[in-house]
């Protein structure tokens, strides 16, 4: 009973905020500003919509692809359709719960592919690993790149003297959480240290991997179409189109954090970007049309691949 609780309020919780998220940009814009939102939708270059998708399958395609390296170091091969369908219900998964989509992708392959779920599993806790670390190496680029704006904007956003205060407390809690992991022996931090020997692990098979630099090209491949695509959008706007590199990669980054933690970013993803867009000039009506451009032909096309995939699926591998 618990667990169908948590699983729902997983579920609705998000929901609930990106729908108060939505009326509350809703009621604070004025009528000429939403007319002005919708003149944005209405005269969009949506060729540079239509070629974003088309980037975005290259990197569904590269990801399914990816994933047999990690399957054939175990000993397992699958079809590459089982690879790519499993990939694209994995992502419409997470439309739904957060992070659903990994456990949905070993399912797909255990009833498919007979390859045992916990094995299927591992190589993708393997890839979220690459998937992380390449994730931080674009926030510390950009926020090397754009650290004049970001102090700018921390600085007008919260005083000087809360941000040592900030500061301070963020280094004893580091320093406390330290000690509690080195020194603790309660139940929820052995199991996050059973969590993260089972990441270190899954990293160091990559090392040993015979394909690992297939792997790794694959995975900064995917990472290259996730910036591209969101790039070659800035064009569909005149508002948006001569915004610098920089203000991409920082907008690029927000973006994914909101979809990372919430429903794929249902409400909070266009005002992250519009408020980012701020900070390099982009007036926020046009931020926010941006941002809902963005999401909503991602989502139809995650939801669109997703649904044939379901449909597909089972007629494909009908003599399994």
């Amino acid at each position: 009973m618990k667990n169908q609780i948590g699983k729902w309020l997983s579920i609705l919780v998000p929901l609930l905020l990106g729908v108060g998220i939505i009326v509350y940009q809703y009621n604070s814009f004025t009528e000429a500003q939403i007319n002005e939102i919708k003149s944005y939708f209405k005269n969009a270059d949506y060729f540079y919509i239509y070629l974003s998708l088309v980037i975005a399958l290259f990197g569904f395609w590269s990801r399914a692809y990816r994933w047999k390296f990690s399957l054939q170091h175990l000993g397992y091969e699958a079809k590459f359709h089982n690879n790519f369908m499993a990939v694209c219900i994995a992502y419409l998964m997470n439309l739904t719960v957060p992070r659903s989509g990994e456990i949905s992708r070993a399912l797909v392959l255990k009833k498919y592919e007979k390859i045992p779920f916990d094995k299927a599993f591992g190589t993708i806790v393997a890839e979220r690993v690459v998937d992380l670390l390449i994730f931080f190496l674009f926030v510390f680029i950009g926020f090397v790149v754009q650290f004049n704006v970001l102090k700018s904007y921390v600085l007008e956003k919260i005083p000087y003297e809360k941000l040592i205060l900030l500061l301070i407390l963020g280094i004893l809690g580091i320093i406390v959480f330290t000690l509690i992991w080195i020194y603790s022996n309660w139940e929820i931090v052995n199991k996050l240290k059973e969590k993260f020997s089972g990441l270190i692990e899954g990293m160091t098979s990559i090392l040993k991997m015979e394909n690992k630099w297939a792997f790794l090209f694959h995975s900064f491949f995917i990472w290259f179409t996730y910036l591209l695509m969101f790039y070659v959008t800035i064009f569909a706007l005149k508002e948006t189109s001569d915004i610098g590199m920089g203000a991409v990669v920082i907008a690029f980054i927000f973006g994914s954090l909101t979809i990372g933690f919430t429903n794929s970013g249902f409400g909070f993803y266009p005002l992250v970007i519009a408020e980012i867009f701020v900070l390099y000039h982009v007036d926020k009506p046009a931020g926010i049309a941006f941002g809902w451009l963005v999401w909503t032909s991602q989502t139809i096309l995650m939801i669109a691949l997703g649904g044939l995939s379901f449909l597909f699926l089972p007629i494909l591998n009908r003599n399994k």
